[in-house]
């Protein structure tokens, strides 16, 4: 039987350009998908008939992604193993009507994605990036990555309160970034910009969805280069690797009809706001995918029903490392560290999937992979977060377990983790998916 190779620090080497390259949930996708591509997988329309053929196969839908292999000989009941992430982070996003200015000071009106760190987007040099809708129907991404806007902190001498009565900020009014010097607004100058930076005739972008990003490329840090410091790794980090795993998988496999599962990857936009749309996992888009390819195969709805009943889904989403200047507000017997490995996520009252039966699986896979995993719970005092899991289990009665990599600084404009827990979780993953 054929095994993939082992991920090491190269693993983490390869996140840090993933990481840059991907400044919206719509490049994300892209750049998963090209990775993909090499490993074999095809994409496929949803309007088109699908086969019941072998191999990877993809679907793309804005900023969520499918993706699944089919070994040589597999049943239509066979069950899934399947790696959940999310594409998005917090940000913030441009508005309708974009362009705004006073004072002598030309600005963009931007809208509060998710619930970032608001304090990390100040007086940092920012990009603009989406995805275009032209006037023909068809879309094109865009990526502006230098430092094009800013949105600057009112001088500590106009301020004298903020450092004894901290940081108040309005997110209406203090968070609009400027992007250059004029007394005179006018409307459609942003858009004819990214015309003009994309190539594209003047009129033809019709609709955006655009989004801010801090230019700083991801980095290595500490005296031993044992920190990985980056944006948007909450949840690009566990995107990266599941696409790194479930190709590793499905080239190994190579026909030689060793998996007894069918694996998957799903990428969902829309998490950090509820998940309620056509791509977030509490859309149709996961269930239809894995419907689709059982029937492909010949399957009946029987078929279909003893698939999901074998599926089990590792949804992973980053967490909290233990704060070392705030280690009150972590669980007293629970302090996941950087650098431990991946994090087993529990929480009794479903914020998170994972229950005892599922622990148990996601041990194996650590113990079969030889990676060291911890546990995290919240501080009963403090609200606990959640995540894809919980929803992708009551949508599609799939088995869940809720895991991921403990960092710090969680929705900041750059977060922080252990350099060697991306590798990891994604050795976690391949065991996983091979069953």
């Amino acid at each position: 039987m054929s095994t993939p190779s082992s991920f090491d620090r190269g693993h983490t080497d390869d996140l840090m350009p993933f990481l840059a390259a991907s400044p919206t949930p719509y490049h994300a996708v892209a750049n998963a998908a090209e990775r993909l591509e090499k490993a074999g997988f095809r994409q496929v329309a949803e309007t088109d008939a699908w086969e019941g053929t072998s191999g990877g196969k993809y679907v793309l839908r804005g900023g969520a992604l499918v993706a699944w292999y089919v070994p040589e000989g597999a049943e239509p009941h066979t069950p899934f193993r399947i790696v959940g992430a999310h594409t998005d982070s917090p940000n913030l996003r441009v508005k309708p009507r974009p362009d705004s200015g006073a004072h002598g000071w030309r600005q963009v009106a931007v809208e509060i994605y998710g619930g970032p760190l608001l304090n990390s987007w100040l007086d940092r040099d920012l990009g603009l990036a989406g995805r275009l809708s032209l006037r023909d129907g068809s879309t094109r991404l865009v990526n502006i990555d230098r430092a094009l806007l800013r949105v600057p902190q009112l001088a500590v001498h106009l301020d004298r309160s903020v450092s004894t009565e901290g940081l108040k900020l309005d997110k209406q009014r203090h968070l609009q970034p400027i992007w250059g010097l004029g007394e005179e607004v006018r409307d459609g100058d942003l858009i004819a910009f990214l015309e003009e930076e994309s190539g594209l005739a003047a009129g033809e972008v019709t609709g955006w969805d655009l989004m801010t990003h801090s230019v700083e490329p991801p980095s290595y840090l500490g005296r031993d280069r044992e920190l990985l410091a980056g944006p948007r790794m909450d949840n690009l980090l566990s995107v990266h690797a599941g696409t790194a795993a479930l190709a590793a998988v499905a080239t190994a496999d190579a026909g030689q009809q060793y998996l007894p599962y069918i694996p998957v990857l799903a990428a969902f936009d829309h998490e950090e706001n509820g998940s309620q749309s056509d791509t977030g996992a509490d859309g149709p888009l996961l269930g239809s995918v894995l419907e689709r390819s059982v029937f492909a195969r010949g399957g009946s709805y029987e078929d279909r029903a003893r698939a999901f009943a074998g599926t089990v889904c590792l949804s992973s989403d980053t967490g909290h490392a233990v704060h070392p200047n705030y280690a009150e507000r972590h669980d007293p017997t629970h302090h996941p560290r950087a650098g431990g490995g991946p994090i087993l996520k529990v929480n009794v009252n479903n914020r998170y999937a994972t229950d005892g039966s599922g622990r148990a699986v996601f041990a194996a896979a650590c113990e079969k992979a030889g990676v060291p995993f911890q546990s995290f719970v919240s501080n009963n005092s403090m609200p606990c977060g959640t995540t894809i899991g919980p929803i992708t289990a009551a949508r599609h009665g799939i088995k869940t377990v809720d895991i991921g990599v403990a960092i710090l600084s969680m929705h900041s404009a750059r977060e922080l983790c252990g350099a060697d827990d991306p590798f990891l979780l994604a050795n976690a993953m391949v065991a996983f998916l091979e069953g």
